[in-house]
């Protein structure tokens, strides 16, 4: 069975480690291992003991028999686009184990982020993805995603090919 939470500070290590662990299986084998290094570096515990205790944050967890499955964090605005007049907030992170894959946790994720931000009082939920991670690509445009722009995503020194993406919650 598979329960999911909202995460609290207590949850800053097992989310960290998630977020560690699904980050070097999906994309470790594309940077340099000093860009790498770099970028794990900013992934430091304060880090997210501080976030997971901010109000702006908002991070839901998913468990099966105790352990951490997947996460969506949801926070403030960081990429360069332009919301206009429009609230907005940000899918920060959104990540299932492997193994966990196709058991729809990740539908249960995008749905609480979804109500969360509306909850929140935001109209547009934005994103982004790695240009050539065609599954994350689907998955979106299925919420009804649309894609903005193109986004330099920096690991280190090497910059990836993201899409800043968009949903109007309003519609």
């Amino acid at each position: 069975m598979i329960a999911t939470r909202d995460a609290t500070p207590a949850d800053a290590l097992a989310v960290r480690a998630l977020y560690i662990d699904c980050f070097t299986d999906t994309f470790g084998h594309l940077y340099a291992a000093e860009d790498f290094a770099v970028f794990m570096a900013g992934q430091d515990p304060p880090r997210w003991h501080a976030e997971l205790a901010d109000p702006d944050f908002a991070v839901h967890i998913a468990e099966s028999a105790n352990a951490l499955i997947g996460f969506a964090k949801l926070g403030p605005a960081s990429m360069p686009f332009d919301p206009g007049d429009r609230a907005c907030i940000e899918l920060r992170q959104l990540y299932v184990l492997p193994e966990a894959k196709g058991t729809g946790i990740a539908a249960r994720l995008m749905d609480w982020s979804v109500a969360e931000a509306r909850r929140r009082g935001a109209a547009d939920l934005w994103l982004s993805v790695f240009t050539d991670n065609d599954r994350a690509r689907r998955f979106y445009r299925r919420y009804g995603f649309v894609e903005v722009m193109p986004y330099k995503f920096m690991v280190g020194n090497h910059a990836d090919e993201d899409m800043i993406c968009k949903l109007a919650l309003d519609d």
